[in-house]
């Protein structure tokens, strides 16, 4: 007997941890008789744990990124996007990227002081930061711990350009700060929009925002002077590419400047979270899905080779890049985002209060 699927959540495995040398199993079969217990079972809550990092900003050399520089408030996302490639960082702290991913929310409770600190170095060069490299800085648990707008607040102090990425839609709760570092060329914001079908997202992104809450966000952003993007991601052969006229249509009509996307990306313990994912919310349809996931990786479920494993490689992976140009040209979407501004920067002082001598 399996386990049962937790409500709300995007995963229903707890994978074997790649650096792990043990891995239980759930042994159900003398619970078949009590209905009652299983549904217990089902109930999944999340835990918030704090994350006594030292550091807080990431520095990425990947050719395939458009940032140097990243900052997660968080480990662990609720949102439980059951594609999502940071999951295989859970393994890194001894956990699955399955279930443990979502349950288990790491918090930095420090994050805006650790930022102060690192803007505050010597030797640093003001260039953009991304909040959310990894995962999203706007999940369920920034409405209660709020890093996200401290640090928001830090960069605002120092002028810190800043670039974020969401499918939340609570960013907007921070419209003011935003509004006034747009005035300053000092940030851009872009909303990811996988499909427009709530149903899909309720299945695919269990609690994350749904589309119009989204795209109600892009037309707030907007409103207020933020730049802002629309990221078609991931864009999943079979299951969403037909789409795409349709969400940068929607994202245009928003008020979104620019577009980018994503192809589906499946590393490590990914693969069996999503295949498992496919097979149990689009059972007709899921035989397909893989084969063309499959074209655009040369037979595999993932290639992580540089220049090709954001795009895929192909003749599906070369009709959506077409499909994507075409239309992104058609609705105004290929305009180049404008410059921030690292001019402007002014240091701070670090945490301790401790001054400059010069």
């Amino acid at each position: 007997m399996s386990s049962p699927h937790p409500k709300g959540r995007g995963s229903a495995l707890r994978p074997p941890n790649r650096f792990g040398e043990t891995h239980a199993e759930a042994d159900l079969e003398h619970l078949a008789d009590d209905p009652e217990l299983i549904e217990e079972l089902a109930e999944s809550r999340t835990v918030y744990l704090p994350d006594a990092s030292r550091s807080i900003v990431s520095e990425n050399d990947s050719p395939d990124l458009p940032f140097r520089y990243s900052l997660n408030p968080y480990r662990g996302c609720q949102h439980g996007c059951s594609y999502c490639y940071a999951r295989p960082t859970h393994e890194y702290l001894g956990l699955s990227a399955g279930l443990d991913f979502e349950e288990q929310v790491f918090v930095k409770h420090n994050a805006a002081g650790l930022l102060r600190d690192w803007l505050a170095r010597d030797e640093y060069v003001p260039e953009p930061i991304m909040f959310s490299g990894v995962t999203d800085c706007y999940q369920p648990a920034e409405r209660q711990y709020r890093i996200t707008r401290a640090c928001l607040q830090v960069a605002l102090e120092c002028r810190q350009p800043i670039t974020i990425v969401t499918k939340n839609a609570l960013v907007v709760r921070d419209l003011d700060i935003l509004a006034e570092m747009a005035a300053l060329r000092l940030i851009g914001v872009a909303i990811s929009i996988t499909t427009l079908r709530p149903e899909l997202v309720a299945d695919l992104e269990p609690r994350t925002s749904r589309p119009e809450a989204r795209l109600r966000a892009l037309r707030q952003l907007s409103g207020a002077g933020v730049p802002t993007r629309v990221m078609v991601a991931p864009i999943i052969p079979g299951l969403n590419d037909a789409e795409i006229p349709s969400v940068l249509k929607a994202a245009s009509d928003a008020g979104a400047k620019s577009a980018g996307y994503t192809l589906l990306r499946l590393p490590y313990a990914v693969k069996p979270i999503f295949l498992d994912w496919l097979e149990r919310t689009q059972p007709t349809h899921a035989e397909r899905v893989e084969g063309l996931i499959r074209s655009t990786r040369d037979g595999q479920l993932n290639n992580s080779k540089f220049g090709t494993r954001m795009r895929g490689q192909g003749q599906i992976a070369d009709q959506i890049r077409r499909t994507f140009e075409v239309f992104r040209h058609k609705y105004g979407l290929d305009t180049p985002q404008p410059p921030l501004d690292t001019s402007q920067f002014r240091p701070p002082l670090p945490a301790s209060g401790q001054m400059r001598l010069f």
